[in-house]
């Protein structure tokens, strides 16, 4: 019967920020099960959840350091999957507004207060998206933002034609619903209740 995976205890992970290099290593590695099942319950496809998840494990093994209590390794590894499964949500939204940009009659050069609306824009849809449940925010962004063909959603989700349209649907509603709410901007850690991570992953 197979053990389940720990998170590395505090010792360890004292030895590993005093620059025991074997230490470190068995951080990282002890780490990434639960760093991989961050990744896949946050991110929109399980490549975006690859790419998170090395990222976040590159980030432990470069700045453990910056973790103030030993304690809080699993808060902070949260947080740093969850930043990098919003940031490739933002990419993908911006990538797709500046398609749409370059068609035509965008040639006109937008002002810098435009510039900085549209970004402002960008990272609030970014983060409505974000924010939807795993299965609804898959389909959305295979869908709208990576602009991939609809038999193509459903079968790499593992879905009829009918249920992955019902599931865009549904996801397309959240999202306008939460870009059309007053005052009330979406949380992408909404759900996901998280003691206050310790450190900050990026200084």
């Amino acid at each position: 019967m197979n053990r389940p995976f720990s998170w590395p205890d505090e010792r360890l992970v004292k030895a590993a920020q005093d620059g025991d290099v074997a230490s470190l290593t068995t951080v990282v590695m002890e780490s990434q099960p639960h760093v991989r099942k961050f990744a896949l319950s946050l991110c929109a496809s399980p490549q975006d959840a690859e790419d998170a998840a090395q990222e976040a494990l590159l980030i432990l093994y470069r700045k453990i350091g910056t973790l103030r209590a030993t304690g809080a390794l699993a808060s902070w590894m949260f947080r740093i999957v969850r930043n990098e499964c919003l940031r490739q949500v933002r990419l993908f939204v911006s990538r797709s507004e500046e398609t749409a940009a370059a068609g035509p009659g965008a040639d006109a050069e937008p002002s810098a207060e435009e510039a900085v609306l549209h970004r402002l824009e960008a990272r609030r849809i970014a983060a409505a998206v974000g924010a939807l449940p795993r299965e609804q925010r898959q389909v959305l962004v295979m869908r709208d933002v990576q602009g991939l063909p609809g038999r193509t959603v459903a079968r790499t989700l593992g879905l009829s034609d009918a249920a992955m349209k019902s599931r865009l649907h549904r996801a397309r509603a959240a999202l306008r619903r939460s870009l059309t709410a007053p005052d009330t901007p979406a949380d992408p850690a909404a759900g996901h209740p998280a003691p206050s991570p310790e450190g900050d992953p990026r200084p």
